[in-house]
């Protein structure tokens, strides 16, 4: 009982203590970025009392609340009845999570009280915890970056092949967030935001959302807020309609209708600001589906309506074909269409390639400028002038060679030259990286309220432009390839590879900057006052718009007091064991013995093998098969091993495999029980080879990476340098497989950066010379590995460079990110200042305390030169090496002529999140391990070495999302000083309008002057239009029909419709009438009809938004334009009277019978019921 004791005095002196809160700093110390310690405010004070120490129920009241008790959230008297029933809701829930996280702890006291007197003692290493054998910062907020809303936790890799998550979309409403799958799209109502969300399902705890029925994979996506719909661009060239959902019962829904939009992908797509739909695939394809089209579609009958994709396919306006048919070439017209941006105040397009960019009228539909990434314009050349280059090149290529051929060079040395030009280019090209510009090419395009055009490049450069495509700046504030740009309000978000996030303002300073996810960040969206970020892993993760703030301290520190409620904990058991099988095979007996009998009560099998296989053919084949990261499998005698272990686990019925990896004669395999195998996953494998100038794989180490219940595990098997005196060799195997073992994949090779192309040049000439190099000359061991190491050598060497090039200083490496790892296999570490002679008594005598103290591994781990931190249970075993075959016993050990000295070789140690031996599990310390059970099995005979066996017991402490996400929308809704400064950020700056009614003549303008009344805050302003009506006998005969995303007809210009007025400034908005409106229908891509419309008996309902800049709080006013031919047929004005109380300047016209709006959720029933005069 003393032990259950014990830990049950850890638990409750645990609860009890006031949690960590982490100091929060997101950012570097410029001077640019904002401060998180200083909020401005002693209303934010967050400083803990010291009176009374924190008790277990203290920890759950609100720290905010003026009474100790909870805040109601609702934002009225704290005596209502509503009022006290949230109490007592809240109070509930809190008093429900805190009795089962003590009922799991209990329990779990309970289950581990034989495995605490089990047990066993360990010795630790030195030098742990300091430079790169740091452990990780491990917290249940994470303390260098700001607070985040776990909206869909990184889910196991394997669980979303074929359906992972590629790009976002938020509606303009902010309620509907949308996402493009691999299998289609899916919806996440973000009333739901908070919820508990999805059950829990193959590790994963994502809000709930509707998915769409099975596609092909989806590559973009635009929102038409207008017309509620959404449309999706498919790598099968189909472009899909889905109308934006209401309310579901059902899991999957349909598109309203598709059509054949391109022969290859549909790359990106766009809503131009007349309401088009332009769509972009492969080679240069762009095409135009008119307004007019669409909204014949959406406008057919239910009878009818599998006709709609045949009228909007047959309106299709190919821009390529028209411009070739002007007799105009340029590059953009064969690169890909990536990208597409509308600018709707200019009236035009951009689309952009790989290295270029082009302008396009969307009234006209022109190409008006084509530039590349530098800005400089490119000449629109006519078919003539190609025809004639052409020719002149073909003549000067027929002159050259028939010089070459009057030549009189020999063929050999015509060969030598033609080889040595041919290497001479690759590593001319590879200098330049890769090809060219690659590192340059395109990877984000946005549009800033301010009106400029930014774009982000794969070296990191962000460059902003003007509305007519000059290059204004440029700035770079991180070196990973930009993955996504986003922009809300005066803000820029920067999305890296690295996974790093970053906030600039509109003139490129950093405001802010922290490692937002593992993986790159490959696209972000904008919906209910969060900005989310896709990673590539599949994870969303959503931060305030008001990040960097004052919010985010008091979140961090709320966050952390309620930790409780949302921990979970879980135990498994892993067994670890490792053999030297010397180029042999066992018998089943040999691994039951081994594996067989201890695999019954754990859940994880880890295996690791060194000799499987060698010789120097083998060996030298294994070390081109890396070089060129091909035929990684393994060779057949590891797949027997692999085999005859799964089949002594029973695989299939009880364990499953979950990965392998074999370098040279090095071998591991992991093995999981199924009932947890919905846990594991996120397997990445990873090989460092150490022998011959750490180029051949004879010594080195293979290593497999899992993520289990949100935690990483790694397990390492090494085989290091060999004989008694090489100590230091072997401590430099060490340390060159912890600081360069990398389970990232090989990156692409037809994306690589400088050095790539080398790379595969060497490998070619390694895979086919060194075998070449063996066969032919028969040469023995050393001389071949000799040959084939230094071609191999220097083929690491360049792949290292390039991947090192790529970690800052302070990156670490990726075995000190694991919350756990595991290093198995024969270290080689022998016993010193010991003859064979006595070994073997004090062996047979079972004396091991005074041969550890000989042991070399214990004597460098003490110096703190190899295994920092790592932890050992101590051994209780005789020497695992070195024995004649098949004979049991003691008496195995080497009795031949050279007897070397008995050694435990084989070893197996560990090291967990534990900064000390005392710490529990918990958030904080999310893994602990402790040894079982470590032993040899002395009763194998089949190799020189004996195999060991560790078992360990493992808690581990994870994150139950859907539980931290409904407290983490507790927190917002009910904190009083979280309320308070949101209160404060969703105040819409006061703006007046000079007029709400105006009426053009024919080719007439009109000035609309929106003032900003707020002495302190900018206002952004955005014009829309609502829709286009039909007048007769001045009164309104249909309601407003909006064209595509509220754009304009084409007989009116707005501009600017975006933009910033600074407090007390006024900002004018041209409205002119363009002429009379000119259709035309196009059938299979010709103009078959034109006509001009009379727009006199039109009105559209123009709608101008006005946000401040860190809200999607919006107010709304509308303004009437209509047309009228001449003077006679204009209506009387409505008589305008002055408010002098509201003038803020002498030539202010402020905007008559005006109506404000609360918000958006009353703003549309509004407009619906506002009626023409």
């Amino acid at each position: 009982m003393a032990a259950r004791n014990h830990a049950v005095d850890d638990l409750f002196s645990s609860l009890n203590s006031s949690p960590a809160r982490p100091q929060v700093n997101f950012g570097s110390d410029s001077p640019n970025l904002i401060s998180f310690d200083d909020d401005g405010d002693e209303d934010y004070d967050n400083t803990p009392t010291t009176s009374k120490p924190l008790m277990v129920f203290d920890r759950f009241y609100d720290s905010s609340s003026e009474d100790g008790f909870y805040s109601t959230g609702s934002g009225g008297g704290g005596g209502s009845t509503g009022g006290d029933n949230s109490l007592v809701h809240a109070a509930g829930n809190r008093l429900d999570y805190m009795m089962q996280y003590l009922d799991r702890k209990l329990l779990t006291v309970d289950g581990k009280d034989n495995e605490l007197k089990q047990a066993l003692p360990e010795f630790i290493g030195s030098g742990g915890g300091r430079g790169m054998f740091k452990l990780p910062i491990k917290a249940a907020v994470h303390p260098d970056r700001p607070p985040s809303l776990e909206f869909r936790p990184h889910p196991l890799r394997e669980t979303q092949i074929g359906c992972f998550l590629r790009v976002l979309e938020g509606t303009g409403d902010g309620r509907q967030l949308w996402s493009g799958s691999e299998c289609g799209v899916r919806v996440w109502d973000m009333d739901d935001v908070y919820t508990a969300g999805m059950e829990e399902r193959e590790g994963e705890a994502e809000a709930l959302f509707y998915e769409s029925v099975r596609t092909s994979p989806t590559l973009c996506l635009v929102v038409d807020d207008g017309n509620k719909v959404v449309w999706s661009g498919h790598r099968d060239g189909k472009i899909r309609c889905w109308k934006m959902l209401q309310s579901s019962d059902d899991d999957s829904f349909r598109e309203c209708f598709s059509w054949q939009a391109h022969r290859g992908p549909v790359l990106s797509m766009v809503i131009s600001s007349y309401g088009d739909l332009w769509s972009g695939s492969e080679g240069g394809a762009i095409i135009v589906w008119p307004w007019e089209a669409l909204e014949k579609a959406h406008l057919l009958p239910r009878e009818e309506k599998h006709k709609a994709p045949s009228v909007v396919a047959k309106s299709y306006i190919d821009l390529k074909n028209q411009v070739t048919a002007n007799g105009i070439s340029c590059s953009i017209l064969s690169a890909d269409v990536k990208y597409l941006l509308s600018d709707h105040s200019g009236a035009k397009v951009w689309s952009a390639g790989p290295l270029s960019f082009a302008l396009w009228d969307a009234y006209t539909r022109e190409l008006l400028k084509v530039f590349n990434i530098d800005g400089l314009a490119e000449n629109l050349t006519t078919m003539q002038d190609l025809i004639a280059e052409e020719e002149s090149k073909m003549k000067f290529a027929s002159n050259s060679k028939k010089e070459k051929l009057q030549s009189s060079i020999s063929f050999f040395q015509r060969s030598r030259n033609a080889i040595m030009g041919a290497a001479d280019a690759v590593l001319r090209v590879a200098a330049k990286g890769a090809f060219g510009d690659d590192s340059r090419r395109i990877e984000a395009l946005i549009i800033t309220i301010d009106g400029m055009i930014w774009t982000g490049s794969a070296n990191g450069l962000i460059v902003k432009w003007d509305a007519n495509g000059n290059r204004l700046q440029d700035f770079q504030h991180h070196y990973y390839a930009i993955c996504c740009l986003c922009t809300f309000g005066l803000r820029v978000w920067v999305g890296y590879a690295s996974g790093t996030l970053q906030i600039l303002d509109l003139d490129g300073n950093l405001l802010g900057e922290w490692v937002a996810h593992g993986s790159p960040i490959i696209d972000m969206a904008v919906a209910r006052g969060y900005i989310f970020t896709l990673a590539n892993d599949g994870g969303i993760r959503g931060w305030s718009l008001s990040t960097p703030g004052p919010l985010d301290k008091i979140l961090c520190s709320e966050s952390s007091d309620r930790e409780l409620l949302y921990t979970r904990l879980e135990n498994f058991k892993i067994l670890a064991g490792t053999w030297n099988v010397a180029q042999g095979r066992a018998t089943y007996d040999s691994l039951i013995s081994w594996l067989g009998s201890a695999a019954k009560d754990v859940d994880i099998v880890a295996v690791g093998l060194q000799e499987v296989e060698m010789g120097a053919g083998f060996l030298a084949m294994s070390a081109a098969r890396e070089s060129m990261q091909v035929g990684l499998e393994g060779s057949s005698a590891g797949q027997w091993w692999l085999d005859m272990i799964g089949k002594t686990l029973d695989e299939g019925s009880s364990f499953h495999r979950v990965g392998s990896r074999q370098l040279a004669g090095m071998l591991i395999g992991v093995w999981v029980r199924n009932t947890i195998r919905g846990n594991v996953g996120d397997i990445d494998v990873a090989a460092v080879p150490c022998g011959f100038g750490n180029a051949i794989g004879n010594k080195g180490a293979v290593g497999l990476r899992m993520r289990i219940y949100g935690r990483i595990i790694c397990f390492v098997n090494c085989h290091f340098a060999a004989h008694l005196e090489a100590v230091n060799r072997r401590n430099a195997d060490f340390d060159h497989v912890y600081k360069t073992m990398s389970f990232s994949r090989a990156p692409n090779l037809l994306n690589a950066s400088s050095g790539m192309l080398p790379y595969l040049f060497l490998s070619c000439f390694l895979a086919t010379s060194s075998y070449s190099f063996w066969i032919l000359y028969g040469s023995p061991l050393v001389s071949t590995l000799l040959f084939a190491a230094a071609v191999s050598s220097a083929i690491q060497t360049t792949r290292l460079e390039n991947a090192m090039a790529t970690l800052s200083v302070d990156d670490l490496p990726e075995l000190s990110e694991a919350d756990m790892v595991v290093f198995l296999g024969d270290f080689n570490y022998r016993l010193d200042d010991i003859s064979y002679d006595e070994a073997r008594d004090f062996i047979s005598q079972r004396s091991f305390d005074w041969l550890r103290e000989k042991d070399q591994l214990h004597i460098e781990m003490k110096a703190g030169t190899v295994f920092q931190g790592m932890r050992e249970a101590v051994i209780t075993f005789p020497p695992t090496y070195k024995f004649e075959r098949h004979q049991p016993g003691l008496a195995g050990y080497d009795s031949g002529e050279k007897k070397r000295i008995p050694a435990w070789c084989d070893r197996v140690l560990y090291r967990d999140n534990r900064p000390d031996s005392s710490d529990i599990c918990n958030l904080n310390c999310p893994v602990v391990a402790s040894v079982l059970q470590y032993e040899a099995c002395m009763d194998v005979t089949d190799s020189d070495h004996k195999p060991v066996r560790c078992i360990f017991s493992v808690e581990l402490a994870r994150v139950d999302e859907p539980k931290r996400r409904k407290v983490f929308g507790e927190i917002i809704t009910s904190n009083n000083k979280i309320r308070r400064i949101l209160e404060e950020q969703c105040n819409v700056p006061d703006a007046i309008l000079s007029t709400n009614n105006i009426i053009l003549q024919d080719n007439d303008t009109s000035i609309l002057r929106i003032t900003n009344r707020s002495g302190e805050d900018k206002a952004l302003f955005k014009v829309i239009c609502e829709g286009q009506c039909t007048i007769k006998d001045r009164k309104q005969a249909s309601s407003h029909h909006p064209r595509g995303a509220y754009g304009f007809p084409r007989w009116l210009e707005v501009k600017p419709t975006v933009g910033i007025i600074e407090p007390n400034h006024i900002v004018e908005i041209s409205v002119h009438h363009q002429g009379y409106e000119t259709l035309e229908e196009y059938v299979d891509g010709a103009s078959q009809n034109q006509w001009c419309q009379d727009v006199r008996d039109k009105e559209v309902m123009l709608v101008v938004e006005v946000r401040g800049s860190c809200t999607t709080e919006r107010k709304w006013h509308r303004v009437r334009v209509s047309h009228n031919h001449s003077l006679s047929d204009r209506p009387m004005p409505m008589e305008q009277k002055p408010d002098n109380s509201t003038r803020d300047h002498a030539n202010v016209l402020h905007r008559s019978d005006i109506k404000w709006m609360t918000g958006s959720r009353d703003v549309v029933d509004h407009l619906r019921d506002l009626h023409t005069p």
